[in-house]
């Protein structure tokens, strides 16, 4: 999912090994995640009841409700921070602060593969819907038909997975649910990357009007049942999403099989949630209400905290504001670096109609990637609390996954090699731009595609509210300028980048973006392993540049059935380091957490889900 950038400013003061869990067996027990990486006197009273108060990263509201998210909507605000205390996944990652499958927490028991790992069997457990169904097998399968009729809408759809590699799907009986598979897979990663994607839906939703009443679950011939059907609940479902004042109201939104409620939301991005009585999970909320505030700068955010009202129970502290760590300790709150397994960079538009021929030139994207000085970034903006990103497979927190390759900087910052690479292809300096004068597809030319007097003037557009993001781009326009490509700068909201950050084809009106900063990069869910398909598969929905590379989908491909995964991935990410789909750029914690001493029971989970249920006020 893409992250939010005003979250993203926390100090890597610490890691863990939680990430090597991934690779343990898929079968494996877990704890329930309310263990506690909030210190809390062992002396201090539980008290039952309170509000919690939670700040929104700047710009980064939710607004999208409906769980099948669109490329253009799917974010950690969303996802992660919004949906998930109403609707569960199937299978829900993330025990404490380790990076793992949490089978408590799951709707369901560990998946069980036969047939050569062909074939998977699910088994629900007991959990109901606020409208008094129960969660069954044919809430699955509705999931299902919705996303095989409209799979080009879900920002996880990977031509060629899931659910294309699923050939046929049952339900036995309320509780059980089959997948038979096109071929045999990797448990390990058809679990995390692929079942992780299922989020039941009640029947209650299985219609094309609110006028219509909600169908019997056991109904036949339900809509969902033909692909034209689910394509229209498709349609109408979408269409109840993009009308953010009725979130709270819509008989659609209210039946819920997670811990809350939505009680209340403004189209300014302000939630409010109360405790879902019927919960049936095994961690009922401790508050009366939990609410999430929303901010359009960190300045602001931190502004309300430092009053010390305690209008905020739950912040960040900018890095521009370390200074004042001291202080904000003094008002009572603990400082907890929230680490998530994810990278950062920024994305080209392969398909722009006048400058998707350059971006597809490797020699270009080498030259760009060398104006990104990762260590001086580091150093002088991110006050040393953030770890380069060379590769997508993430350097922190501490895994197995990263190899020596993606360690490295093959690209280091020199303004000499950006400019040298510029002038072997064909480019000459005219007025201080680098303007291609040879065209052509020789070693020595600017590349197919590319016009005569196509002059470096390029957009990039970056998410607006946080100052060191600010900073990183002003020093990225001044390197660029002495290589002789010209940025225009311009700034916007968090939710505005990442729409205007969306796969497109040349002759689409929309597609005349160039350069896209959402300053947040990507944090590995739901697909949990970071094989990278749905991020850089031709086609992938979250393939927001419209990358292709018959090389990169063959690596792909390989993680996903290989007898060697890490062999698979290590060849995988090799590749990724060197070419460069994307521009990689300085990966800071997701937020220096400031959590109220008041509060027990937080857990940062390192997927960034949250999980308010398990939080309690103590005096």
């Amino acid at each position: 999912m893409k992250k939010t950038s005003g979250r993203k400013t926390a100090a890597i003061i610490g890691t863990t090994a939680a990430a090597a869990m991934l690779l343990a067996a898929c079968g494996s027990s877990s704890t329930t995640s309310t263990k506690s990486s909030s210190s809390t006197s062992s002396t201090a009273t539980k008290v039952k009841g309170g509000v919690a108060y939670f700040a929104e990263g700047p710009g980064a509201n939710p607004n999208y409700i409906f769980p099948l998210t669109p490329s253009s909507d799917f974010s950690v605000d969303n996802l992660s921070q919004f949906q998930i205390l109403m609707y569960r996944p199937l299978y829900f990652f993330g025990v404490g602060n380790s990076a793992e499958l949490n089978t408590t927490l799951s709707l369901a028991n560990a998946p069980v593969y036969s047939n050569n790992d062909k074939t998977v069997t699910i088994t629900l457990k007991k959990y109901k819907w606020s409208d008094g169904e129960s969660v069954t097998s044919r809430d699955v399968i509705f999931w299902m038909n919705l996303l095989k009729a409209n799979k080009a809408e879900w920002a996880a759809y990977v031509p060629g997975d899931f659910p294309d590699n699923v050939v046929s799907y049952s339900a036995p009986n309320a509780s059980t649910v089959v997948f038979q598979l096109n071929k045999s897979y990797s448990p390990t990663w058809f679990t995390y990357n692929e079942l992780s994607q299922i989020t039941p839906l009640p029947m209650a939703w299985d219609r094309t009007s609110l006028t219509q009443p909600a169908p019997s679950p056991t109904a036949a011939n339900l809509p969902d049942t033909t692909t034209a059907g689910a394509q229209a609940v498709y349609k109408f479902l979408n269409s109840q999403a993009a009308d953010l004042s009725t979130y709270a109201t819509s008989p659609i939104w209210s039946v819920v099989d997670g811990p809350w409620k939505l009680q209340s939301f403004t189209t300014a991005g302000k939630a409010v949630f109360v405790p879902n009585t019927d919960y049936s999970g095994p961690v009922k909320p401790s508050l009366s209400e939990f609410v999430e505030l929303p901010f359009t700068q960190a300045s602001a955010e931190f502004n309300v905290l430092r009053a010390g009202n305690g209008a905020i129970t739950y912040g960040y502290l900018p890095v521009t504001d370390l200074s004042q760590k001291s202080y904000v300790e003094s008002l009572g709150y603990k400082v907890e670096p929230w680490i998530d397994l994810g990278f950062d960079y920024w994305v080209e538009n392969y398909n722009n109609p006048t400058y998707g021929p350059l971006f597809k030139q490797l020699y270009f994207r080498q030259a760009l990637q060398h104006l990104v000085d990762q260590p001086a970034w580091i150093t002088t903006f991110l006050k040393g609390y953030a770890v380069p990103s060379y590769s997508p497979v993430p350097l922190a927190p501490a895994n197995p996954f990263a190899d020596a390759n993606s360690k490295s900087n093959p690209y280091p910052y020199s303004i000499s090699a950006a400019k040298n690479l510029l002038t072997s292809h064909g480019f000459k300096m005219v007025g201080g731009v680098m303007t291609c004068e040879s065209p052509g597809s020789s070693a020595t030319e600017c590349g197919a595609g590319v016009s005569k007097g196509l002059a470096l003037n390029l957009n990039l557009q970056y998410a607006s509210g946080n100052t060191s993001v600010t900073q990183e781009m002003a020093a990225y326009e001044s390197a660029a300028k002495q290589a002789g490509i010209n940025i225009n700068l311009t700034s916007a909201t968090f939710d505005t980048v990442i729409t205007n950050a969306a796969p497109c084809t040349p002759s689409e009106a929309s597609c005349k973006w160039e350069m896209e900063n959402w300053a947040g990069g990507w944090e590995y869910s739901p697909d949990n392993y970071p094989s990278g398909g749905e991020l850089f598969g031709t086609g992938s929905g979250s393939n927001f540049g419209s990358y292709a590379s018959n090389t990169a989908n063959t690596l792909i491909a390989a993680t996903h059935t290989s007898s060697d995964p890490q062999a698979a991935l290590d060849a995988y990410q090799n590749y990724m380091v060197k070419q460069l789909p994307v521009i990689y750029q300085p990966s800071p914690d997701y937020a220096i957490s400031l959590v109220s001493s008041k509060l027990g029971g937080v857990t940062q989970n390192p997927y960034l889900d949250l999980t308010p249920e398990n939080w309690y006020f103590t005096k």
